[in-house]
C-alpha cells in the first residue's frame, strides 16, 4: 500500500489519522504489533495526525507529543488490541535508549498498536512491516502525507 494525501487543515489531518486507525483495527491478526513509523519536520503534523488516529481507536485521552517522557501508553477498551503506545524518538541519541524502555517487547506483542514519531532516529529497530508515514510541510495549513507499507519505495 502506498498512498499520498494532501490535507488542508488540522481537521483533515486528524480525520486522515482516524481513517487509518479504522483500517488498522480491521487488519488480520499478526504475530506482532501494528507499528506506525512517522517521519517529518518539526511542526509537520505528526502529533496532530496521531490525535485523530487515537480517536479512531476509541481513546478519549488527549494525545500530546511525549517528547519529554519519550513513551506513553494508552489503553484501548474494545477489540483485540489492548494498548496504544506513543513513542517520540526526537531526543534519543542511540536506539538503545528506546530499547531500554521495552520497545522490543512492545512491538512484538500482537495486542499492541505502536506509533513512533521521529522514527528515522530509530530506523534500525523499527520492524520491517511497519507502516511508514511521511509528513511534508507545504504551508501553514497544508501537509503532504505519504503512507506506505513494506516493499514500497
Amino acid at each position: 500500500m502506498k498512498n499520498k494525501y494532501i490535507t488542508h487543515s488540522i481537521f483533515q489531518t486528524k480525520n486522515l489519522g482516524k481513517k487509518l486507525a479504522k483500517r488498522v483495527l480491521n487488519q488480520q491478526v499478526k504475530n506482532q504489533a501494528v507499528v506506525l513509523a512517522l517521519v517529518g519536520e518539526l511542526g509537520g503534523g505528526k502529533t496532530t495526525f496521531l490525535q485523530g488516529f487515537a480517536k479512531g481507536l476509541g481513546i478519549k485521552e488527549k494525545i500530546l507529543s511525549p517528547t519529554f517522557v519519550i513513551m506513553k501508553r494508552f489503553k484501548i477498551k474494545d477489540g483485540r488490541f489492548k494498548n496504544f503506545y506513543h513513542f517520540d524518538c526526537y531526543r534519543i541519541q542511540k536506539e538503545k535508549e528506546i530499547l531500554d524502555l521495552g520497545f522490543g517487547q512492545v512491538v512484538s506483542n500482537p495486542q499492541n498498536i505502536v506509533a513512533a514519531e521521529w522514527a528515522e532516529r530509530a530506523q534500525k529497530i523499527v520492524p520491517k512491516n511497519a507502516i511508514w508515514i511521511k509528513f511534508e510541510f507545504i504551508d501553514e495549513k497544508r501537509r503532504d502525507i505519504t503512507v506506505k507499507t513494506k516493499n514500497q519505495k
